[in-house]
């Protein structure tokens, strides 16, 4: 039944974002009149004051953007939502190798041709892909009342919850992307809040960051009490990692970062993967260690474009048949001999596949073959990121013994003896944290977050085709975005000089 309401969802969505070549053509957010004169019109606004079930099934809408091919305004096959950007960060962190590049796909991220070139498409897409989904959360938010306002039915709450999460989530992204690190006066992006169609000059970045907390605050009072029908949907424990993410990424408030982190953890809805879980495959929504994701079945279409079409060795894709991607060598390296996490990579030095992650991420149908159709699902977060985040929290706010408790309850589930965590304190131990979360969360889209929250310089290993062994910085401008050239061309505020 969920994956029904998905999909009627999705077929909502097509009719209100139906991607002809005239909206394709338009910038950022802007521009887009069809979409945002369909959905918010007055109808939708008075279905929304009765029937809480008219805002649900718009915001399933936007969760099923999220896995939507083409949803960045092309139709390259890097194109496929959210987890396609995970890609973009690995690569971009250095964690993720190409090991072997053979159809030239991502060729311009791990160059750094795209991050430095305003005119290239990968700009362009990261930019339209989290705008489209802050511009559906803002007719979300507009039908249920506006920004200020708390809907009556406890449904319309929820909607309106998850609505505002999903546009910090976005907002947050954006500021990771198009920032190379947080600067509080420095005006990095345009701010919308209403589906106007007027364009808008960049707000600074404390103006973006203040925002995502207020949406954050309210969606996770909004989400008290809301008992998800299906993973994809945002809930509290959710909403507050989230706000942990936008708190780290800040760099202040650590105490509050502890704090949210400490409450998903307290809530006991998600349990740490034990060690012999950690090499089943991570490719079922009902994993318990998965906090958010999504149910991929047949009926989503999903093949060779799609994040397991290019990761995984067992999909007939990409992953397969000859563009690689692997762990950084030299983070392997720091992986014990007894972490159970050291089994999830191919260690046969010899083979092209050194280091792919065969046994960390596979389909459900790796015994017997190939297969084209995508069935093994999206995870989007765990349990895991709670305590990792709990433990850099308790360390940056000088707590070091609440550190090392949350970083020893994620490291006994993957060796035999934590012991040496206790000896650990300082510098020491926040950079233990920053290397037991490269190697965790290795693929899942949050290398990129930590080398920028840690203030890190990375060194690509021998397994990458370039740049390898030179030391590249958090806030090197070949790691950030450009604002993409047809968002300069149509809007006034943003120029060539001041992009």
């Amino acid at each position: 039944m969920k994956n029904i309401k998905l999909i009627i969802a999705v077929a909502l969505l097509g009719i209100v974002f139906s991607c002809n070549d005239d909206i394709l053509n338009n910038s950022g957010i802007a521009g887009d009149s069809q979409q945002t004169a369909s959905f918010t019109s007055k109808q939708g606004e008075d279905a929304a004051t009765t029937n809480d079930q008219v805002p649900a099934g718009f915001v399933n809408g936007i969760y099923g953007q999220m896995i939507q091919t083409g949803s960045g305004g092309s139709s390259s096959q890097e194109d496929f939502g959210h987890k396609g950007y995970d890609i973009y960060s690995d690569l971009l962190s250095g964690d993720m190798a190409y090991s072997v590049l053979t159809y030239g796909w991502y060729s311009r991220i791990i160059n750094f041709l795209a991050p430095t070139d305003f005119t290239q498409g990968e700009n362009r897409r990261v930019w339209r892909y989290y705008y489209r989904i802050v511009r559906s959360a803002n007719n979300v938010i507009k039908n249920l009342g506006g920004n200020d306002a708390v809907p009556e039915l406890q449904g319309n709450k929820y909607a309106m919850g998850q609505a505002k999460a999903m546009r910090a989530h976005s907002y947050f992204y954006l500021t990771q992307f198009f920032e190379k690190e947080y600067n509080a006066n420095e005006p990095i992006l345009p701010l919308y809040l209403e589906p106007i169609l007027e364009n808008k000059a960049k707000a600074t970045a404390s103006e973006i960051y203040d925002q995502m907390e207020k949406d954050l605050t309210d969606a996770i009072s909004l989400l008290e009490g809301f008992n998800r029908t299906a993973k994809n949907q945002v809930n509290k424990d959710v909403a507050q990692v989230i706000y942990a993410y936008v708190l780290g990424a800040r760099g202040t408030n650590f105490p509050k970062m502890a704090s949210l982190t400490q409450n998903v953890i307290n809530a006991g809805n998600n349990t740490i993967l034990s060690k012999g879980d950690v090499t089943n495959g991570f490719a079922d929504v009902n994993n318990a260690s998965w906090m958010w994701g999504i149910d991929i079945t047949t009926t989503n279409g999903l093949g060779l474009v799609s994040w397991w079409g290019q990761i995984d060795a067992y999909s007939y894709s990409y992953g397969w048949a000859g563009d690689f991607k692997a762990m950084d060598k030299s983070l392997f390296d720091k992986i014990s001999a007894d972490d159970a996490r050291k089994a999830q990579f191919f260690g046969k030095e010899t083979s092209s596949r050194y280091l792919q992650p065969l046994k960390k991420f596979y389909a459900s149908n790796k015994i017997g073959g190939i297969s084209q159709t995508v069935t093994a699902d999206y995870v989007y977060m765990r349990i895991e990121e709670a305590y990792l985040l709990n433990a850099e929290a308790n360390a940056r706010a000088n707590n070091d013994a609440a550190a090392r408790i949350s970083l020893k309850a994620l490291m006994s589930n993957r060796i035999p003896d934590v012991s040496y965590i206790d000896g650990l304190s300082g510098q020491n131990l926040i950079d233990e944290i920053y290397l037991q979360t490269r190697i965790e969360l290795w693929g899942e889209g949050k290398s990129y977050l930590a080398l920028k929250r840690n203030k890190a310089t990375m060194t690509r290993g021998t397994n990458h085709l370039s740049l390898v062994g030179t030391p590249i910085p958090y806030n090197d401008e070949r790691l950030t975005f450009e604002i993409p050239q047809d968002e300069i061309q149509n809007n006034p505020f943003i120029t060539e000089q001041n992009k």
